[in-house]
């Protein structure tokens, strides 16, 4: 067996509720007696029974992640920062897949499947503000994504809009006035799409270059086949583009490779850039230039904004703040596919 709390309490020779608000976290403990206390905890390996202290604090030590598609490399990458983020809280993390489906999305507004959980990390595509202002589940909760903006909960998420406007701005920088964008989506709910069209629309007009809706195809998804297929649509039009804008890098590397199997040449012929920072774009030939969200602060926020409302009113003795929004990093890398090596 291992170490218990009165073990570490004889060892660091002070009482068993001190080392217990040591571990816990508390702050009423002086700087010395911390430190006696860490020591014996050290020298003891004490792993706290964590099952023990969520049963005792009526928590489970469960939370809830719902996302869209985790086949998708920008969520699956989130996902690995949410669990690493959660495990140092000695949380479990419970995935669920939305596929985008409003129903599915209700149904985790209501309760992750009748689990029960002490809070969801959610990215939502299909609801709103009007669905989130009617739950009833008092589930802590935090969002990500772009879907509700100014709602009635914690989000987190980058500002879409201006990224993709450094990003088009760069394309214009290099010398290219016929910039296609793929990556328009015409449903209303669609707001990831919608505010980094805006985003490029805006560099556009800054720039004094025409908005060409010939040069923007619209596409009900964004995987690699849908970049693919419309760059083919974009190289067919009598003026091609000479540089493309992808919403997201899965559109990107589709179109690099319907631009390299058409013979050209990336980035002399036609340059390409996308949005997310995949894994993939840091490998594939040439290499992709792209927004780069701070996913790991993302992550850690979500997780931070979740334990202030499970434990946070606990700790400090005080009410907790109303909904927060919080703009995280991020950064626009350029790589070959826009010239650099």
């Amino acid at each position: 067996m291992g170490a218990s709390l009165k073990d570490v309490a004889a060892l660091a020779g002070v009482s068993v509720k001190t080392v217990s608000n040591v571990v816990n976290g508390y702050t009423y403990v002086s700087p010395a007696t911390r430190e006696k206390v860490e020591r014996a905890l050290a020298e003891l390996d004490y792993r706290p029974n964590l099952s023990a202290r969520n049963l005792r604090q009526g928590r489970t030590g469960v939370i809830a992640l719902a996302l869209p598609e985790l086949d998708a490399p920008y969520f699956a990458e989130l996902t690995r920062f949410v669990i690493e983020a959660a495990s140092q809280r000695g949380w479990t993390v419970l995935i669920e897949q939305t596929d985008g489906r409003p129903e599915r999305e209700r149904e985790v507004l209501d309760g992750v499947r009748e689990q029960r959980i002490d809070g969801l990390i959610f990215s939502p595509i299909a609801v709103g503000r009007e669905e989130l202002s009617a739950r009833t589940d008092t589930t802590a909760l935090v969002l990500l994504g772009e879907r509700v903006l100014d709602g009635p909960t914690h989000h987190v998420a980058i500002d879409n809009q201006r990224a993709a406007r450094e990003v088009t701005e760069h394309l214009i920088a290099l010398g290219h006035t016929r910039i296609a964008a793929i990556g328009r989506q015409e449903n209303p709910s669609a707001n990831t799409a919608h505010l980094r069209l805006a985003g490029y629309r805006e560099a556009l007009r800054t720039a004094g270059i025409a908005y060409d809706e010939r040069l923007v195809p619209a596409t009900p998804s964004y995987h690699r086949a849908d970049g693919a297929r419309l760059m083919g649509r974009l190289l067919e039009l009598p003026e091609p583009p000479q540089a493309v804008f992808c919403c997201n890098d899965l559109l990107a590397l589709g179109a690099l490779r319907t631009a390299l199997s058409s013979g050209l040449r990336v980035p002399r012929d036609v340059v390409v850039a996308g949005f997310d920072d995949i894994e993939d774009g840091r490998y594939s030939t040439p290499t992709l230039t792209t927004v780069s969200p701070d996913k790991a602060q993302i992550a850690r926020v979500a997780v931070e904004m979740l334990d202030a409302q499970i434990n946070g009113s606990r700790r400090q003795g005080r009410r907790l703040p109303g909904a927060r929004e919080v703009a995280a990093d991020y950064r626009l890398i350029v790589r070959e596919s826009t010239g650099v090596a």
